[in-house]
């Protein structure tokens, strides 16, 4: 389920793929959320600088990996790298609705007209519409868009769902793999289909 809410807290994360890695792996060893946040701390896993930052990473990485059912970590724990980055991407979109917005109404539709780039006016035009339509995302600061703009493309391109060569950003839609494919058809997730790999 797609939250209701629209938040602006992807701009203090990043996609971390590794960490989400390491936190799936303890999940399916069994470990508990208390269990997980100490070992985050106290070996500090993510190899943070200071200690509220390991606390804050951890905390966003857990609530990441809690959409994910076991399942999905079990998809993810047996997949290639491509789809655990996908994997990853999916449980981001699930948490955050102006995201998953973005990858249906501007990536999904620049895939079914064959555009195959993404330009920064895409954004902007994206956010600008948004702005229009709800007030709670026009009251935030330029800098928090234009942050979100920057994950955005950050996300896209480290899932592999972009390529960026001087600063021209080629849409490069996945295969899904067809595990993956066919337990999210299954558990209604096909908006979730449509948006990552842009078929009508």
């Amino acid at each position: 389920m797609i939250p209701e809410e629209y938040s602006a807290g992807l701009m203090s994360q990043s996609f971390w793929f590794i960490e989400f890695k390491k936190i799936i792996k303890l999940i399916s060893g069994g470990k508990t959320d208390d269990e997980i946040k100490t070992i985050c701390i106290d070996e500090n896993l993510f190899g943070a600088a200071k200690e509220y930052r390991a606390k804050r990473m951890c905390g966003y990485i857990l609530s990441r990996a809690k959409k994910l059912d076991q399942t999905m970590i079990d998809l993810f724990l047996n997949s290639d790298l491509n789809t655990q980055k996908i994997i990853n991407l999916i449980a981001i979109l699930k948490g955050d609705r102006l995201f998953f917005e973005f990858m249906f109404e501007v990536y999904r539709e620049k895939v079914i007209l064959g555009i195959p780039y993404i330009e920064d006016a895409d954004l902007k035009v994206f956010f600008s519409n948004k702005e229009a339509q709800h007030e709670e995302i026009e009251i935030w600061k330029d800098t928090t868009k234009r942050k979100l703009r920057c994950t955005y493309i950050n996300y896209l391109t480290d899932a592999n769902l972009i390529t960026v060569i001087d600063k021209q950003k080629t849409i490069t839609p996945p295969i899904l793999d067809i595990a993956l494919e066919r337990y999210l058809e299954a558990t209604g997730e096909n908006a979730i289909i449509k948006a990552i790999t842009g078929v009508n």
